[in-house]
């Protein structure tokens, strides 16, 4: 059996040194034989993973009610509508909504093959404020019924957009196999659970009751 220094030194060595320099940083590490910095990389990949069972069902049902309301405006063939693809944005840099949907529709034969292929942002800016008098003045409240009352349409349309932008970048740091031990991770966790519920209590009960994020995050911390 290695010894400790030989169990650090050898992962450090694997896993490179800047990509463990920043758990032995925050973790205070006090040499060769402490191995704090390997428990915080290895709670930060069990909680990452765990992580992505909420986020799993938050996209699905984010983008599902967004097709919701697609196809009232567009009809259940939307993705094919030329009149949506033309209300998408194509800048000619950065990120295209409407190269996405061409992509993503080129093998599909059926809606539900498209809405898988579109990037998480393109459900994401949907919910800028072009899309209001398009979509979401007659349909926001329909698709998610939880919202709350007392706001107006674009503040619930901002507020959903943000918190979009709050778990894509969680969801993307766990993609890319980054650190996410600095972040709020029980907040990240209640703001998944706020837009499932947005659309649907039942099923925001239900994913948080499957998953084991919370116990993770509250082991460690």
């Amino acid at each position: 059996m290695p010894s400790t220094r030989e169990t650090v030194i050898a992962i450090r060595g694997a896993l490179s040194a800047p990509r463990l320099g920043t758990y032995e940083l925050a973790s205070g590490r006090r040499g060769d034989d402490d191995p704090t910095a390997l428990a915080l990389y290895a709670w930060n990949a069990q909680v990452s993973a765990a992580l992505l069972a909420p986020l799993h069902i938050c996209e699905v049902v984010v983008r599902n009610a967004v097709a919701d309301a697609l196809e009232a405006i567009y009809g259940d063939r939307w993705p094919w509508s030329p009149g949506f693809e033309q209300s998408l944005p194509a800048p000619q840099v950065g990120y295209s909504p409407r190269q996405d949907l061409q992509s993503a529709r080129r093998k599909a034969t059926t809606v539900g093959k498209v809405i898988p292929e579109l990037k998480f942002v393109f459900w994401q800016k949907m919910f800028t404020q072009r899309n209001d008098d398009r979509l979401w003045r007659r349909h926001l409240r329909r698709v998610f019924p939880n919202l709350d009352s007392t706001r107006t349409i674009e503040q619930l349309r901002e507020s959903l957009y943000g918190d979009l932008e709050h778990i894509r970048t969680l969801r993307n740091r766990i993609a890319h196999h980054e650190p996410i031990f600095s972040r709020n991770l029980g907040g990240d966790l209640c703001v998944i659970r706020t837009l499932i519920e947005h659309r649907c209590k039942v099923t925001a009960d239900w994913a948080m009751k499957n998953q084991q994020a919370s116990e993770l995050i509250a082991a460690w911390t």
